[in-house]
């Protein structure tokens, strides 16, 4: 049955816009982008397949041009027009951190980090450059691993701080796996930033594990 002939209360972009987004499954959500089905499969029923074929949302957005391609129903317009939603979402989060003190705003920092690092496939590990005042001057990409980690070399990290004229940092790498644990070794590579940042006299404020959930703090758990 096509989602025009479903009860009006049941067509998730009615029920979007008489209960909001955050009433709708990731699969109601997709079906909206979507918007039209394939022979035998209604938009809902093919955009649970994808989310099943792909490994959730975190697989969608991570697909590449060739894999996304492979579904049923998609194609490059289609691609095109999830990246571009992408960027977009992006986009809006940066505008916002920029006006904020991270200090003053910490879900605000953790959903900017999130959205930047929950989906990528492989280790990435970033850099909120901050002024004195905590306002964000640079989010930077530094280092990119494999799905086992990521080399962070400290020398990096405090040439990109001066050449910004940063007054503190806070760090943050995702986990692909999900499980935004600190593992020793982040704990380690956090204390040799901190040594090499203070010889500057840039501050380390925190580093965020990007997983599922909220992800972890190390400043909460004492680890700074």
């Amino acid at each position: 049955m096509a989602i025009t002939d479903w009860p009006t209360d049941e067509r998730p972009r009615e029920r979007l816009l008489t209960r909001g987004a955050r009433a709708l499954t990731d699969a109601e959500l997709l079906a909206i982008f979507l918007r039209t089905g394939v022979a035998g499969k209604s938009a809902v029923d093919l955009a649970r397949d994808l989310l099943a074929e792909l490994g959730g949302l975190r697989g969608l957005f991570s697909a590449g041009q060739e894999q996304f391609c492979r579904g049923k129903g998609l194609g490059l317009a289609k691609f095109a027009q999830l990246q571009a939603v992408l960027e977009m979402s992006r986009r809006y989060l940066e505008d916002g951190i920029s006006r904020i003190d991270v200090l003053t705003s910490p879900e605000a920092t953790r959903d900017y980090l999130k959205a930047r690092l929950y989906a990528y496939p492989h280790e990435v590990f970033a850099c909120l450059f901050l002024d004195n005042r905590h306002r964000v001057i640079r989010y930077e990409e530094l280092f990119r691993g494999t799905i086992d980690g990521a080399s962070v070399h400290p020398r990096e990290v405090v040439r990109q701080a001066l050449m910004i004229n940063a007054a503190a940092v806070i760090f943050a790498h995702n986990h692909p796996s999900g499980v935004a644990e600190p593992s020793q070794a982040d704990i380690r590579i956090t204390q040799r930033l901190k040594e090499s940042l203070a010889l500057i006299d840039v501050r380390v404020l925190d580093h965020f594990i990007v997983g599922e959930g909220r992800g972890t703090s190390l400043a909460e758990r004492g680890l700074i």
